[in-house]
């Protein structure tokens, strides 16, 4: 290999690295959930409060959701 073969592949491995490691390490919150909680934050901090928001429609069932 030549030195810029190497060079190149050792910059797109720390970038994948770096990319890797972002992100929060928690469950993925609903949008229904992070509305709730954007309110929450509002009214701690008094500022003007977004609508509240629409809870969820249950799902239906579909037959093949148990492959999910």
């Amino acid at each position: 290999m030549t030195a810029s073969r190497i060079l190149v592949t050792l910059t797109l491995l720390a970038a994948l690295a770096t990319v890797t490691a972002c992100g929060r390490k928690a469950g993925l919150d609903t949008p229904y959930e992070a509305a709730v909680q954007a309110r929450k934050d509002a009214q701690k901090a008094e500022q003007p409060v977004p609508p509240e928001p629409e809870k969820p429609v249950e799902d239906k069932k579909f037959i093949l959701d148990p492959l999910i």
